[in-house]
Parts: C-alpha cells; structure tokens; sequence
C-alpha cells in the first residue's frame, strides 16, 4: 500500500526528520541506497533478484513518492540516495529540472520506448497504469457513462462521483486535463468536480467505497481495482471498470521511472539496478507480480488477468506536456481540493 499524505501535494521542499546513514556498513560489499516511492512488496521482490544476479546490495528507504522527491531537493548533494524510483513521471520531472539527476547511457534508454523515459535521458519508465473509471452498476442506475472525464464536473453527477485529490496519482490525472484542455478549462473543470465529488484520503479507499455502495463512480488508476479483487475474490466485486474513450485526459497511461541521482557516489552500481529494473528480467517479475501494472518494455506480456494495454482505450500525454504537477496542484488548491 502506497503512503499518501495530503502535505506531500505541495511540490516544494518539505522539512524531513529522518535521514538514511550512509551506505556499505563496513562489510566491503558494494552497496546502492534506493528512495522507494513505489509498492513495497514488487520493489522487494525486484531488489532480490537484482542483489541474486550481482551481488550488490540494494538499502531501501520507502514513503510517499512526492516526499521523498522533496527529500532529495533538500538534501541536495548530501543526499545519501544513489536511485530515486518513482511511482509517477512529475516528480522525475522535477528532479531533472533542478539537475539532481545524472544522465542513463544509451543502452539502459533504449531498453523502453521513448515516450516512456526522459526526453534528456535522465530518467526512464519502469511500469505504466492507466487512469479510469471504477463504477458500480447498482448505483449508478439509468446514468449514462460519461464520455469524458470532463462531464463528471457536469451538475447530473453531484453525490454520484468519489476521488482522492491528496493521492499522488490524482494530480497527474489534472496535468493531462490541462495539457489537453487548457489551465482555464481546467480550472472550471476541477471547480465542478469539488461541488459533486466525495473525497478520499487515497484510491483504494476510492475503489473500496464504489465496490460496497457507498458511491456510484470514483476515479481510480485500474490496477487498485484489480488488486480489490485478489483480496476479496471475484464473487465479492460488485464495480467494474470504465476507461473513458482513447483521447481524453481521463485515459492517461501513468509512468513509474527510476533514476540515478547525480550526486551518487556509487553511480555505475546505481545505474545497473535501473539498467536491471527494465531488463526483461525485472519486467517479467513485474508481469507475474500481484501489483497489476502493464511493463514499461516492449514484448513482455502483462500479468494475464488485467487486459493487453493495446486493447484498452488510453491516452499518452508526453512527459513534457504533463509536466511537474506545480500547475495541477496549484489549481486543485483554488478549487478548494487541497
């Protein structure tokens, strides 16, 4: 389970109490140190497999992934993380543009496409999920699914709508709208969503109160609703899943990157494991894996029980366009979502 803290939306530096001691131990086995803003237990079973095939060990920090941004930010050249991994593409975003990370040779680049990694090559994309609609047809009753993400602002879903604003992974949802739409449509957009919405303090608790009733629809990336139906079984799904039509902001893929921090120390380690995390071999742990995220590199099938990527509607904002969430947040402040 991700950690989500409503403070952490704010992309400026934020005050940190906790610092990682530095690395190796004294037992003269190489060592990296990773900040962790992705699912504990996929990046466990990735840094295992890593640590078996080249003997480097991988000391892991773990929190929400705008925090440990921050955290960077602030630590600055102190920093004691030689990898930042990330659950969404703004926060890779906004360490490239305060140059905190270091360049990925071209090998490691051209393991993923290049819509999926930095546009300087800084950082590339580990897995990808796709933002939607969880819905349940119980409650929903005669209301026509929406078109567009857009129309839930509309006055016909007021109480019919849940969303968590303080996730990490709603902001990049409200970046798509303003790279698409523009900040002024944007800005009526989220003024709408604020009058009809239920808020939640993260997505699973989204998807968990659309499946029991509490409400009829919530925005959600697909994978939480997969990962409900582990927990209680297909009898106990009552939802179902809605991506809106390919095109619109409501679609958006989401990329988790990894990176190197320019101020690393062990770089050439640091660059193998992110190397490693988009190798074949890390993909198809991430394929088998119960995280339900669809692998960053071409010709590894996704796990079996969520649908090809290519048949589901989905939109590809680039990195650029979607930027470092500064915009999206400010806007969701004026709203009144903050």
């Amino acid at each position: 389970m991700r950690l989500t803290r409503r403070a952490a939306l704010i992309p400026m530096l934020l005050a940190v109490t906790a610092a990682l001691a530095g690395c190796g131990g004294g037992s003269g086995k190489p060592s990296i140190v990773l900040y962790n803003g992705q699912h504990p237990e996929l990046t466990r079973a990735l840094i295992a497999a890593f640590e078996r095939q080249t003997g480097i060990a991988v000391r892991e920090r773990t929190n929400d992934t705008i925090v440990l941004a921050n955290q960077i930010l602030q630590e600055g050249s102190g920093t004691p993380a030689d990898v930042y991994l990330s659950e969404n593409s703004p926060e890779l975003m906004t360490l490239e543009q305060h140059r905190a990370l270091a360049r990925l040779g071209r090998t490691t680049l051209a393991q993923v496409p290049a819509r999926f990694r930095s546009p300087g090559g800084d950082w590339l994309g580990v897995a990808l999920r796709v933002s939607s609609l969880v819905c349940n047809p119980g409650k929903l009753g005669q209301t026509p699914l929406p078109r567009s993400i857009l129309d839930l602002a509309k006055p016909s879903w007021k109480g019919k709508i849940a969303l968590a604003p303080a996730d990490s992974d709603f902001p990049p949802v409200v970046g798509a709208v303003i790279a698409t739409e523009g900040a002024k449509k944007a800005a009526t957009w989220l003024a709408g969503i604020k009058d009809n919405a239920a808020v939640y303090d993260d997505e699973e608790a989204v998807v968990s109160a659309v499946n029991n009733g509490t409400v009829a629809c919530g925005v959600i990336n697909q994978y939480y609703w997969y990962r409900l139906q582990l927990e209680l079984g297909k009898g106990g799904m009552h939802s179902r899943l809605y991506y809106f039509p390919t095109g619109d902001p409501g679609s958006i893929v989401n990329i988790s990157g990894a990176a190197v921090l320019a101020s690393s120390k062990h770089r050439q380690n640091a660059e193998r494991f992110v190397a490693f995390l988009a190798s074949r071999t890390a993909q198809e742990i991430l394929a088998r894996s119960d995280d339900f995220e669809y692998p960053a590199r071409p010709g590894v099938a996704a796990n079996p029980a969520i649908p090809p990527l290519d048949t589901i509607p989905h939109t590809s904002v680039s990195v650029v366009s979607l930027g470092n969430d500064s915009q999206a947040v400010r806007l969701m402040q004026q709203a009144g979502l903050t």
